[in-house]
């Protein structure tokens, strides 16, 4: 019987071993592509998207933590400010100038989407007027708009999403 035991007890730690061996912490291998683009190719996206409003993703999916985006926007002032309560902005000006209104408080919010906090107005918020070359770092929670309504601009959007980026709204 102690036979058997001690047999028994031998497989199970032979077992435990080759179990622990074949599980043995590995690095993370690529979830995607890594993404270079050359100043030519940043420059030749800027252009593609500088003739309206518009943003082109360059990194960033459902379920990832980290969108980039290049963001253009001509003669926009009619925009609504904005707080996110799982994401935090990071600009990075391309070309041209903005006003931005940041900090402060959401007048009247409405949850525009669940987390995405949109108003007419902020109350005490400070008024930048932004340039090529600025970085701004805009954390989640805090309000903030911008006007390029008679200016051209061009950004690098850098969003970091708390728990994953969101699926994109459902369209009715």
């Amino acid at each position: 019987m102690l036979c058997r035991l001690v047999a028994a007890a031998g497989c199970v730690v032979c077992f435990s071993i080759v179990v622990l061996a074949q599980t043995e912490k590995q690095p993370a291998k690529a979830s995607r592509p890594f993404v270079v683009l050359s100043n030519q190719s940043l420059t030749d996206l800027e252009k593609k998207i500088e003739t309206s409003n518009k943003t082109e993703e360059v990194f960033g999916s459902t379920g990832v933590e980290l969108r980039v985006a290049v963001q253009h926007e001509k003669g926009k002032g009619d925009a609504l400010a904005e707080v996110h309560d799982a994401s935090d902005d990071v600009y990075y000006v391309l070309e041209g100038s903005a006003r931005l209104t940041i900090g402060g408080s959401l007048d009247a919010p409405r949850e525009a989407e669940p987390g995405e906090w949109r108003s007419q107005r902020i109350s005490g918020g400070q008024e930048l007027e932004i340039h090529k070359g600025d970085l701004i770092i805009v954390p989640r929670g805090t309000p903030h708009v911008r006007s390029t309504e008679g200016k051209d601009f061009t950004m690098l959007l850098i969003k970091v999403y708390t728990g994953g980026r969101p699926a994109p709204a459902k369209k009715s």
